[in-house]
């Protein structure tokens, strides 16, 4: 008992901290219900709300998107463009007296011989290729974090279930049988306490397993980017 009220605390100050809250630890509880959830989606529906969310991964996409839009930039800055001119004077000419009114047009084209823009042109080609093998990783890994969070959600959910459907109700039939035997003298004080002890083994073990199961959950939504567990 003293050993589980200091984990208790320990545990209470680590979210004080994480809250940035200045609350007293002996006035700080979690309330809520210590319970699970036996209904779980499909792990594909985890993994769509993984890739829309994540913001890591959100940063690798927008990462491709930069450097494809420095790539188009770079292309531009390497052309020519013609220059079309157009003037008009109303002075006389000295080739041509009568020409008061001058109206002329003119067209240039400039001739590419040397490309001075190719390194940036490579460079952030390079660079689109590179960040697409980011984006790659950062999705490979969003998915494997999925994953792993949700086999080790649904192994917690496959010990869990015959806990709450046969083996707490057996502990306490065991228990109220060895006792009533007990009261009525056809069970020694020994097989009493060792049926007290397993009763209370086995809510014990149910009672970590709800931890290690909100636990999971926990990294499960951390996994995810958001609450896609209650």
């Amino acid at each position: 008992m003293q050993a589980a009220g200091e984990n208790l605390k320990t545990a209470k100050i680590q979210l004080l901290t994480l809250l940035n809250s200045r609350v007293h630890v002996d006035e700080f509880d979690v309330a809520g219900p210590f319970d699970f959830s036996d209904q779980l989606m499909p792990r594909d529906e985890f993994r769509k709300i993984a890739l829309e969310t994540r913001p890591d991964l959100k940063a690798a996409v927008g990462a491709v998107g930069k450097a494809q839009a420095d790539h188009k930039l770079a292309v531009a800055n390497g052309s020519t463009d013609p220059t079309l001119s157009v003037w008009y004077t109303h002075n006389s000419s000295n080739n041509n007296p009568f020409g008061v009114n001058t109206l002329g047009v003119s067209l240039a084209i400039p001739l590419r011989i040397f490309d001075r823009n190719q390194g940036e042109k490579l460079r952030t080609q390079l660079d689109i290729t590179r960040n697409e093998r980011l984006r790659d990783a950062a999705e490979a890994g969003v998915l494997s974090d999925v994953d792993s969070g949700y086999v080790t959600l649904e192994s917690n959910l496959m010990l869990l279930r015959p806990y709450k459907a046969k083996y707490l109700q057996q502990s306490v039939r065991v228990r109220d049988t060895i006792l009533f035997s007990y009261q009525h003298g056809g069970t020694a004080l020994l097989d009493f306490l060792n049926a007290q002890a397993e009763y209370r083994s086995v809510q014990l073990n149910y009672v970590n397993l709800v931890g290690s199961y909100l636990t999971a959950a926990a990294q499960l939504n951390l996994a995810v980017g958001r609450e896609a567990i209650p």
